[in-house]
């Protein structure tokens, strides 16, 4: 009996130690960062799964009706499929065991803590993780059994090889659809339009937040761009995906802006170790590219986001390698000077990647010149993206490389399953693909495109070196590998995310030595093309802002709106120009009127039409008035020559002087160039 009410002192003794040590529990910021980086981790390996799946059920659905329909059927090869899918999925089911126990003791916890104070925080952020620990492991196992059905029915697995099995007019229409759908999707959501990297930096180095609804739009958007055969790449949404789950559990948990940055860095380099099964690439893509920094205090979220969330893709997606395992040797010391030559080629290959998609981009957004681009960018994104969808769909007739990520084909250069006609081709349809995909309205990343693009590449420059130096260059499977890492290195212009990812997809470490010469080569180059232009960008905008038009002003004397056409026909040929100035005889101008409009405009309106008739009305611009304005008055009337007035004076200023006077930079800046040239006006 004695011994009974010493065990029940001593226990209530033991409760009572508890709950003064709960108490005065605190859980600041630091140090609950990296629990919350392994959450973060979780819900991007399942968005990764999510995403991935969500693809492969848009393919299944646009191009395997008849295989989902099979599955119906008693006896059936495909229901036996989906058996041995089920039977084989990775259930993992210890999970159960370690998250409830954890998430249940977690929320117990909290019942302990007696309300009030600084308390508050500590309940609500142990509620908040404990409640996002069990809502994961409820959307883990729906997910597995989504992967084992897509498994089962076949759905996603080289759909870029069985497209001679489609009707060519499908090929074509799967694309288009996709893309009206995608901009039926996002065209109130402007910040959703982008490639998803960009994005995520610009927030992570402003601070600032993505909301999660966002992100599951982009997702969802991006399966069905790609699931339906558009060019584009699944890691620009996953970043952005897993960025605006951080911001969400950063903002939830009461994080500083500095940690909610961090957060959502971790999320970010999480979705990449999911999508590629990278955990070391995902977490080094989150500290060179995404904070710049590799100081202790980002590790250890980082590094706990990019393990959970490769655990978890694991347990989704499977474990199988994504490329092709490529033995590789170095046949001599020559190849170092081949692999230097191979990065110069990737960093070509990235800034003409770049340059392409902000091309289209302008395009299809109507800013460049010409009236198909000024008619495309009158149309609705759904319009324009549909219409994108469809090129890309005639493009995947001539390469089938193009059709969706090009996962396949990548392989397919690594094992020299491709000719060199087929590998350059597939490098730059690829290109010109994603260009239009992305550029034209459609969603998704270009990290993987670029991959492609690097192997078709990297494996043309390999074939064409064991035709010319057998002896002494390896297989172009090894080049084509490489290039791979050399695009990714360009493109981000991180070249330890390059040469990680390619180093842990291909399980050598004998290919490390070429990736770094091509991966450091090939990001040093398109760095200095790219910061060479936005130094021009960055010329140009000061320009366009600070350089008054009274440089560029070709002064001519102004005619009367009664001026007869003969009269007019004399005054241009012997100014010279091929426009003046019109003026009222109050002193007031009216517009310009054109050498063109002496043509078809002069005989509608009669041959003893006034100048009035033939003029384009418009206000006269000031001689101060910068240049960037000069060119938003023409572009905002469609016109290509304005008046300008500098007190008693009268000129002109068209859209071709403006525009050379851009094109001479710097030169133009110190040297004011002529006006402009007769050749240079419309007629």
């Amino acid at each position: 009996m004695a011994a009974s009410v010493k065990l029940l002192v001593l226990i209530r003794d033991l409760v009572q130690r508890l709950l003064q040590a709960a108490q005065r529990l605190r859980l600041p910021g630091p140090s609950v960062l990296p629990v919350a980086g392994a959450v973060v981790g979780v819900y991007s390996g399942l968005a990764a799964g999510l995403f991935a799946n969500l693809i492969a059920l848009v393919s299944g659905v646009s191009f395997g009706l008849r295989t989902l329909v099979e599955a119906f059927r008693p006896d059936s090869a495909v229901r036996h499929r989906l058996g041995e899918a089920f039977a084989e999925a990775h259930w993992h089911f210890e999970f159960i065991i370690v998250i409830i126990p954890l998430g249940l003791a977690a929320l117990g916890l909290t019942r302990l803590i007696a309300p009030g104070g600084p308390r508050d925080v500590v309940k609500r952020r142990l509620e908040v993780l404990s409640l996002l620990i069990l809502g994961a492991l409820s959307l883990y196992y729906p997910l597995v059994a989504l992967a084992a059905v897509n498994s089962g029915l076949g759905h996603g697995h080289d759909a870029g090889r069985a497209l001679h099995h489609i009707s060519p007019f499908f090929v074509v229409l799967a694309p288009m659809l996709g893309g009206a759908v995608v901009g039926r999707m996002l065209r109130n959501k402007p910040e959703t339009h982008g490639h998803g990297v960009p994005e995520v930096v610009a927030a992570v180095e402003k601070e600032g937040r993505l909301p999660a609804r966002n992100g599951l739009l982009k997702l969802v958007a991006s399966a069905v761009t790609i699931g339906t055969g558009g060019s584009a790449g699944r890691e620009g949404p996953m970043v952005y995906g897993g960025a605006a789950l951080g911001s969400e559990v950063g903002r939830t948990l009461g994080f500083t802006q500095r940690e909610l940055s961090i957060l959502m860095a971790s999320g970010a380099g999480a979705g990449i170790a999911a999508s590629f099964n990278a955990p070391v690439a995902g977490a080094i893509f989150a500290m060179e590219i995404l904070l710049r920094e590799f100081q202790l205090r980002v590790f250890s979220p980082i590094i706990l986001a990019s393990v959970t969330a490769t655990m978890v893709g694991r347990g989704v997606m499977g474990n199988a390698a994504m490329l092709e395992r490529v033995a590789y040797t170095m046949r001599s010391g020559w190849e170092v000077v081949f692999y230097a030559l191979l990065g110069l080629l990737c960093g070509a290959l990235a800034y003409a990647f770049i340059q392409a998609l902000h091309g289209v981009e302008e395009f299809f957004q109507g800013h460049r010149p010409g009236k198909v681009s000024a008619f495309l960018g009158k149309k609705p994104l759904a319009v324009r993206a549909g219409l994108g969808g469809a090129l890309v769909g005639l493009l995947a007739l001539a390469h089938p490389v193009v059709w969706g990520t090009g996962h396949e084909y990548a392989n397919g250069a690594l094992v020299r399953e491709l000719s060199i006609a087929l590998l350059a081709s597939g490098c730059i349809l690829k290109l010109a693909a994603t260009a239009l995909t992305l550029g034209s309205g459609g969603s998704g990343g270009t990290f993987f495109p670029a991959t492609v693009i690097g192997a078709m590449g990297g494996g043309a420059f390999g074939e064409l070196l064991h035709v010319l130096l057998p002896g002494v260059s390896a297989s172009s499977g090894a080049y084509a590998m490489v290039g791979m890492g050399g695009a990714v290195a360009a493109m981000t212009r991180g070249p330890l995310t390059g040469m990680m990812m390619m180093y842990e997809l291909s399980g050598n470490y004998a290919i490390i030595l070429p990736l770094m010469v091509t991966c450091t080569l090939s990001s040093a180059l398109c760095h200095a093309l790219v910061e060479r232009r936005a130094a021009r960008l960055r010329l140009e905008g000061q320009m366009l802002r600070r350089t008054p038009i009274r440089h560029l002003v070709l002064w001519e004397e102004p005619v009367l709106p009664e001026t007869g056409v003969e009269a007019l026909s004399e005054r241009l040929r012997a100014s010279g120009a091929a426009a003046l100035p019109v003026r009222d005889a109050d002193g007031k101008l009216r517009g310009v009127v054109e050498a063109g409009a002496l043509g078809e405009r002069w005989r509608q309106a009669g041959v003893d039409a006034p100048v009035a008739a033939l003029l384009d009305e418009a206000p006269a611009l000031s001689a101060e008035a910068p240049v960037g304005e000069a060119l938003a008055a023409m572009e905002a009337r469609s016109l290509a020559v304005l008046a300008v007035e500098d007190g008693t004076r009268v000129g002109l200023v068209t859209r071709a002087g403006l525009e050379r006077f851009l094109r001479m930079g710097l030169h133009a800046a110190l040297v004011p160039p002529p006006p402009f040239t007769v050749t240079e006006m419309q007629r």
